[in-house]
């Protein structure tokens, strides 16, 4: 099956996108959510997050505090580089089994880190949601209510914007109307459409 990879920065809005493929029939796994996955009570990577990081990163009920761990892996970089080392090979196991199994005429992997880990190896095309950094700063603050200097940390923790354009075979621009968004995705989707039939029809 093609599997396009879609990427892009926070609050890029890769989830909207991909939604809007999958209303033209196209397959699609959340690498943020199998990462929710395995960090969920009862997996080992929890207990791992646990030993490395303390209690301040556990909630009264047991839980994963994804904002106070946020906060010390974008402060440390060596902590970030474990945290890393604990998820990303279980969420890595886990998108190869869901990308196996998907529906449709092609398939979407969704990832922020598709370009920071070896999960662009999982896929044929990268599809690349494109915004402004201050598109960015605005957008992230508004969904995660942060303060705009730890919304630009994190927009600036990311892979630069340039690179991660000069790593795309296509590009969405995700500012304008719904219409317009919607007329980039019909456009897209029927040139994935195009690509699938040609490598199930290559011997």
């Amino acid at each position: 099956m093609l599997i396009i990879g879609v990427t892009g920065g926070i609050a890029a809005g890769k989830s909207t996108i991909a939604r809007a493929f999958a209303r033209r029939g196209a397959g699609w796994v959340d690498a943020d959510q199998l990462a929710r996955e395995v960090v969920a009570p009862g997996e080992p990577a929890l207990e791992e997050i646990y030993k490395r990081f303390g209690k301040s990163v556990m909630s009264a009920d047991g839980e994963l505090d994804r904002r106070a761990l946020r906060e010390q892996v974008f402060a440390d970089s060596s902590a970030r580089s474990d945290l890393e080392a604990i998820i990303h090979p279980r969420v890595r196991k886990r998108l190869t089994a869901r990308l196996e199994a998907l529906p449709g005429p092609y398939g979407l992997l969704v990832s922020p880190l598709l370009l920071e880990t070896d999960q662009h190896q999982l896929v044929q095309r990268i599809l690349v949601i494109d915004v402004p950094p201050e598109e960015q700063v605005r957008r992230t603050r508004q969904r995660d209510n942060v303060s705009e200097a730890q919304a630009r940390a994190i927009v600036e923790a990311q892979m630069s914007r340039n690179r991660r354009l000069a790593s795309a075979d296509d590009v969405i621009d995700n500012v304008g109307s719904f219409q317009v968004v919607e007329t980039r995705v019909d456009r897209l989707d029927h040139f994935y459409r195009q690509l699938a039939q040609q490598l199930n029809a290559d011997p």
